[in-house]
């Protein structure tokens, strides 16, 4: 068989467009922000991650700008060597600090970030006990590390239980959760792992990619949402949602933090976050930090969403972040259902199998906190209008 075979043999994104249901790659016109142009259309954004709404905010456009005037467009290194500079090291103690962690590292990317965390700390006599939703990212991080990976059902404890028992007590284990599940918006059950953790002799991990800047006090995630930050051994995130930029950061004990930066193969051998993206992520968390009701605004718009969603009869997923799944079920539907709506001037997310259970295909709404309350009337009016046409209201 040849190499390319998968690749002659992978129909199902021509069959879509064929079909002209194909729901990817709408080009961006505009900025992100609640309203925009895509493919020429104008439409209500509710499938970003923007979720403070600072991507188009002028102050951190601005120091994006200034910082590519004064240090250049790059650096053509990688933080070990030539690729540090004095803003990485500012940002790093700035989100330390905001964290209440020793210290922090900071990635390319969030998905290079948890490649670069697991495949460092977990070796290969180690043991990583994961939950079946955490992002792909967290998968490919146990796969680069050679340690055993573990899965337990859904925010299921006593699985994960069953799992940690099945454990040698002086085996290196490492329970790694998303905080906020990015495709569910359900929060993770962190008490109940961290007296796991601490009867099984296990570290902590926590994905906040969906929960910085959107849950705990003043955005600072979901350890703090819980009152456990100092439980927590390892916090992760991302700066292209809340934080309005690209890379991720590591937030831990100084001698973890030194251990990752010396030995993730992720980190060293990759070219360092651009002087732009470091300013507008330092200026996004300035803006955050001066703004602590933020995230508020922000679950009070998601949370009038919900309510309008449930009062026009919409098949909704519970969930507690700024995030609202919609049942769609069959993956056809889906991609049907979202161009329908972006037809009539609202862009969403469809998610299908296999990153959703067959059967089990939604369609993904995300939030941000510069929406107004009539964008999201507009929104659920025409979602319920569509969900109507094709027989996915409630019964």
């Amino acid at each position: 068989m040849d190499l390319f075979d998968k690749c002659k043999n992978f129909t199902t994104a021509q069959a879509a467009i064929e079909k002209g249901i194909y729901p990817y790659f709408h080009a961006l016109d505009t900025k992100q922000g609640p309203e925009v142009v895509m493919d020429g259309v104008n439409v209500i954004m509710l499938g970003s991650n923007n979720y403070l709404g600072l991507t188009g905010n002028d102050e951190v456009i601005e120091a994006g700008r200034e910082a590519l005037k004064k240090y250049g467009s790059g650096l053509s290194g990688s933080r070990f060597l030539n690729g540090t500079l004095t803003l990485h090291i500012k940002l790093e103690k700035e989100l330390s600090e905001f964290l209440n962690k020793e210290a922090c590292v900071t990635f390319g990317t969030g998905f290079q970030t948890n490649l670069g965390i697991i495949s460092a700390i977990a070796g290969r006599n180690d043991y990583i006990i994961g939950d079946k939703e955490n992002h792909a990212s967290i998968y490919d991080g146990c796969r680069l590390s050679y340690a055993k990976l573990l899965r337990y059902n859904h925010s299921d404890m006593e699985d994960l239980e069953r799992q940690l028992k099945s454990i040698p007590l002086d085996a290196g284990k490492l329970i790694v959760t998303d905080g906020v599940f990015s495709m569910g918006g359900d929060i993770c059950k962190l008490p109940e792992i961290v007296a796991l953790a601490e009867k099984y002799n296990a570290r902590v991990m926590v994905d906040d990619a969906h929960a910085f800047g959107v849950i705990g006090e003043g955005g600072r995630g979901t350890a703090s949402h819980f009152g456990l930050e100092d439980k927590v051994d390892i916090i992760m995130g991302t700066f292209s949602k809340s934080l309005a930029s690209i890379g991720g950061y590591m937030v831990a004990k100084k001698e973890v933090v030194d251990y990752v930066r010396h030995t993730s193969r992720p980190f060293i051998f990759c070219a360092s976050l651009t002087p732009a993206n470091v300013e507008c992520a330092r200026t996004s968390l300035k803006i955050l930090k001066s703004n602590p009701d933020l995230p508020k605004k922000l679950m009070n718009i998601a949370d009038y969403a919900r309510k309008q969603f449930i009062k026009k009869g919409v098949d909704i997923r519970d969930s507690e972040a700024p995030i609202i799944p919609l049942n769609t079920y069959d993956d056809e539907t889906t991609f049907i259902a979202c161009k329908k709506l972006f037809e009539k001037g609202v862009y969403v997310n469809p998610v299908i199998s296999p990153a959703a259970p067959a059967g089990g295909a939604i369609i993904r709404t995300s939030y941000m906190a510069t929406l107004t309350e009539e964008q999201i009337d507009r929104a659920t009016d025409i979602i319920a209008e569509v969900m109507k046409e094709l027989n996915l209201l409630k019964k």
